[in-house]
C-alpha cells in the first residue's frame, strides 16, 4: 500500500541528496519517477534539485497555484513508480491534500522532503499540513554548528548577525543559514558566526 512520506530536517541534514539517491535507486531498476520542486526555490536555478555536495538533476517546477493531483494524473501513464518532491515546506495546504489524494487514488508513493519550520521556529504551511496528514514522518538529522548536538532548526545570518524577524521565505544556503540546536538558536556564539 502506497504512503505519503514527509522527511524533514534542519538545513544541511541531507534532504536533497536523499531525494537524488531515492530517484537514482528507482531509475536504476528501470522504474520511472517524477521529481518536482517549487518555483520559489531558485538557489541553483529554477527546476533543479541540487545538493550541497554538488549533485543535481532537473525537476518539474511546481507553481503556487498548480493542482498537483491533475499534473501527476496527466503524467502517470500507468508506469509511474513514485513522486518525489523537494522543498515541500513551500507547498500549500491544498497541494499537500492533492498529494494525499494521489496516494489514495492511484496507489503511488509520494515522498516529500523539506524543512519543518522556518528560521524563526514557526511551521511552514506545507510542513504543517504534511505533519497533519502524512502516513510516515522521518526526521533527518544533522548537528548544531556550535556544539555538535542534534540540530533542530536553522539560524538565519545576514551580514554576520543572527536574524529573529523578517520574511518567512528567504532563499539561501550556507551563506545565510546554519543548523543549530534550540539552545544555540537562542544563544548563538557571535564570535564563531563572524568566522563562518
Amino acid at each position: 500500500m502506497a504512503q505519503l512520506y514527509f522527511e524533514y530536517g534542519a538545513m544541511g541534514s541531507g534532504k536533497s541528496i536523499e531525494i537524488l539517491k531515492v530517484a537514482h535507486n528507482y531509475e536504476s531498476q528501470g522504474r520511472r519517477v517524477l521529481v518536482m520542486t517549487p518555483l520559489v526555490d531558485d538557489r541553483y536555478g529554477v527546476g533543479k534539485v541540487t545538493s550541497r555536495i554538488g549533485l543535481s538533476r532537473p525537476a518539474e517546477v511546481i507553481n503556487p497555484d498548480d493542482n498537483l493531483y491533475d499534473i501527476i494524473d496527466a503524467t502517470r501513464d500507468g508506469d509511474l513508480a513514485a513522486v518525489l518532491i523537494d522543498e515541500a515546506q513551500f507547498l500549500s495546504t491544498e497541494q499537500v491534500d492533492q498529494l494525499a489524494y494521489v496516494v489514495d487514488q492511484f496507489n503511488i508513493p509520494v515522498m516529500t522532503f523539506g524543512l519543518k519550520q522556518d528560521a524563526f521556529n514557526h511551521l511552514f504551511e506545507g510542513s504543517k499540513r504534511l505533519l497533519e496528514v502524512a502516513d510516515k514522518l522521518e526526521e533527518m538529522k544533522t548537528i548544531c554548528s556550535f556544539c555538535g548536538k542534534k540540530a533542530t532548526t536553522q539560524l538565519r545570518i545576514i551580514n554576520g548577525e543572527p536574524q529573529y524577524e523578517g520574511s518567512q521565505v528567504f532563499i539561501g544556503g550556507d551563506e545565510a543559514y546554519i543548523p543549530t540546536c534550540r539552545y544555540h538558536w537562542y544563544h548563538p556564539i557571535l564570535e564563531k558566526i563572524k568566522k563562518m
